[in-house]
């Protein structure tokens, strides 16, 4: 099969978010979709004075990135990019392999230019990117309607960004405390130089009846703690500051070999083209058109997008481009924080109420663009007459293995005899004298888009039933199966799940030593995984006694997000929680458990909280007291539960409920069900005697087990009574 033309698509920036709708309602024979993005979601710059203002909610003002790119059939890579090898035709990301492309689209926006001026970096708030603005913003109106103060706000930077954020943060704070201050910085004379002096005129008038004050002609020099010291002499004392200054690019960009103008940022033709590389595109801040430049503003990258899927769709189509005529006029509507705008095009300018009502529906109707429609839906039909085979006809090519395997890099042990640095018919290892083997294994579809992040939770899952054994990891084999395509798309997928896997593995010490791979209709990854344990380890363990403390090191409700993720009803933040759950390791939780004599350990995975504990019970003869209120949950599982929604297993896993024992009001609760909810690379519950349990906790949670927690006790078990018992 020939392998299909592979476009990547760096950051999810208005301009692209555009590409991603359109290919969702036309797909494009013979091309591949790849985004590569640090947020599921993409903030609207229109809007988010308005956030800030507190008349629009969050999501309101997101585009859901995620779900698009699912639509688009994009392949998604939850990361950030750290530079370009254009001679390899890679994207080089934070933390993870590179990713191929063929044509690439960079749509990364830009940040103000922090790193000028000492201090300001360490105490600033740079207004992008917008989403670490936003959570120090949201923390910042929390503590102040929790405890309403004098506050004093300073913004350094008085284009229309810096006028309208100042605004709308003095609006929101104003109805919350009476001693709230904002003073705008400008290095010019004027506030909004770009735009006439009848705009300026009016936007003065808006600042001084809110009681903001302007310091004209002033450069920030340096910043303390406290205070912005100007080039002037000038010193202004500050409990939050705002940067906003002119946007500076990502400074990787310089060093890509991409031609980039005097400020750094990539200059693209008329068509939206690199200068230098015809395989390159970019739009929106990162962008300078080289025959128009533009101003760095939300309104050009918009009017980009439609010309940019297009040029994207012609390129990888041999076909020629189009060319994009930027306006040398365009409207500006500058919010003034209260539901009142002011607009600008040229020389002429009007305000009132009925201009934020214009930019509000204007807004909408952007947003409602990425939120409703229907895209194209159905299977691309196999070519006639080509039949999948199966057996062994349905194993990926040596070559593409070999090639994906080339790009990895393994730990090597020297008690592995044959591995993958000599691949034979099957791995051999040595067995260290006195040590028993322990082996188990695990396979199951991704939950996740994102093949890097897939191949990491496998590997968590996987080796947590060595840890919960008190064994170490030594070797695995990993058992892949890929969607059928092109040998070039297998190779990156390959590469991509086993970098996942290898970033748990290697630093514990485990060699990846082989596996089996397959083509089929849907994706699987697993592990089998091999590990050593002392005889006399195993042998004399301490097992659990009544008035042990149950102890769970992570928080439940996997199954139930994922079960919402598949209706279309997760919320980003929601999956955002889980991922960070699977993807923890459990290695530390397991020695720091043993290490306080954790007696009945084992892993919470499939067959629930629930489940699993009844296992340990049975097989011990014991029962157990569980406190509901106490067992941690991710908040959006509790959230799903209520809704009813839950996993495929849960009835399946339910049917344990036939031994505890609840009082009317836990079983008619939302938290209830999510005891038989199954957890992919959940935690750890285990048995700890009471004099080592505070000290045992202290040291999960500072090795990042944050939420974990005592959740009952262990009791005896009586006859005729249910063995678990829930309060």
């Amino acid at each position: 099969m020939t392998d299909p033309l592979r476009l990547v698509l760096a950051g999810g920036g208005h301009s692209q978010v555009e590409v991603l709708r359109q290919f969702a309602m036309r797909p494009q024979a013979g091309v591949s979709l790849t985004l590569i993005t640090r947020d599921a979601l993409a903030p609207y710059s229109g809007m988010l004075p308005g956030f800030i203002a507190g008349h629009y909610a969050y999501d309101e003002c997101h585009v859901d990135v995620r779900a698009l790119a699912r639509m688009a059939g994009a392949r998604i890579c939850h990361a950030e990019v750290e530079g370009l090898d254009l001679a390899g035709k890679t994207v080089l990301c934070a933390g993870r392999p590179a990713i191929r492309f063929d044509l690439l689209s960079l749509n990364i926006g830009s940040r103000p230019a922090i790193g000028e001026v000492p201090g300001a970096r360490a105490y600033a708030w740079p207004a992008k990117p917008v989403d670490g603005f936003i959570r120090r913003w949201q923390a910042l109106l929390a503590e102040i309607e929790a405890r309403p103060r004098a506050h004093r706000i300073v913004v350094v930077g008085a284009g229309a960004g810096g006028v309208e954020l100042a605004l709308a943060m003095q609006h929101r704070l104003s109805r919350v405390s009476e001693e709230i201050r904002v003073a705008l910085v400008s290095g010019s004379a004027d506030i909004l130089p770009s735009h006439s002096p009848r705009v300026r005129a009016r936007v003065e008038r808006v600042l001084k009846g809110r009681g903001i004050e302007i310091y004209r002609t002033e450069t920030a020099a340096e910043v303390t703690p406290k205070s912005v010291r100007c080039a002037s002499g000038l010193e202004l004392a500050y409990d939050t500051l705002v940067w906003t200054t002119q946007a500076a690019p990502a400074p990787w960009l310089r060093e890509s070999g991409l031609a980039v103008d005097e400020g750094g940022f990539v200059r693209v033709n008329e068509c939206l083209q690199s200068m230098s590389h015809p395989f390159v595109f970019a739009a929106g801040d990162v962008a300078s058109l080289a025959e128009n430049p533009r101003p760095k503003s939300g309104v050009f990258a918009v009017r980009e997008g439609p010309y940019l899927a297009r040029n994207l769709r012609n390129a990888a189509a041999g076909r020629p481009l189009e060319v994009f005529h930027p306006q040398k006029r365009h409207l500006s509507l500058i919010s003034t924080g209260d539901r009142g705008a002011i607009a600008s095009r040229g020389g002429w300018s009007a305000q009132g109420a009925w201009v934020w009502r214009w930019k509000d529906r204007i807004d909408r109707k952007w947003m409602e663009r990425y939120r409703y429609f229907v895209p194209a839906m159905g299977e691309a039909a196999m070519p006639e007459g080509e039949m999948p085979c199966a057996g062994c006809g349905a194993k990926l090519g040596h070559e593409i293995l070999e090639r994906a395997l080339a790009r990895l890099q393994s730990v090597r042990r020297g008690d592995v005899i044959i591995g993958l640095d000599a691949p034979d018919d099957a791995a051999v290892v040595e067995l260290p004298a006195g040590k028993l083997a322990v082996h188990s294994v695990d396979f199951f579809p991704p939950l996740v888009d994102d093949a890097y992040l897939a191949g990491r939770i496998a590997a968590v899952h996987g080796l947590s039933d060595l840890y919960a054994m008190g064994a170490t990891p030594h070797t695995a084999l990993a058992m892949v199966t890929l969607p059928r395509g092109g040998a070039g798309e297998a190779e990156d997928g390959l590469s991509e799940l086993l970098a996942g896997a290898l970033s748990v593995l290697m630093p514990e010490h485990a060699a990846l030593v082989g596996g089996h791979t397959l083509e089929g209709d849907a994706p699987l990854f697993g592990l089998s995984v091999n590990g050593w344990i002392d005889r006399e380890s195993l042998l004399t363990r301490r097992r659990a006694a009544p008035g042990d403390r149950l102890v769970l090191t992570k928080p439940i409700g996997i199954g139930a997000i994922f079960a919402a993720d598949m209706r279309g009803l997760a919320q980003n933040d929601w999956l955002a929680d889980a991922i960070a759950v699977m993807t923890q390791s459990n290695a530390a939780a397991a020695r720091i458990l043993f290490a306080h004599g954790a007696a009945g350990c084992t892993d919470v995975t499939g067959f629930g909280l629930a489940g699993h504990l009844l296992r340990v019970l049975r097989q011990a003869g014991l029962g157990a007291a569980i406190e509901l209120a106490r067992v941690p949950m991710i908040p959006g599982a509790l959230v799903a539960s209520a809704a009813g929604i839950c996993s495929s297993l849960y009835l399946a896993n339910a049917s344990a409920a036939k031994e505890i024992a609840a009082s009317p009001d836990v079983l008619a609760g939302a938290t209830y069900p999510l005891l038989f909810d199954p957890q992919t690379a959940g935690g750890f519950i285990a048995a700890v005697a009471p004099e080592r349990l505070e000290e045992c906790l202290g040291e999960l949670r500072a090795a990042g087990y944050v939420q974990a927690a005592e959740i009952g006790k262990v009791c005896s078990e009586e006859a005729g009574q249910p063995r678990v018992v829930i309060r």
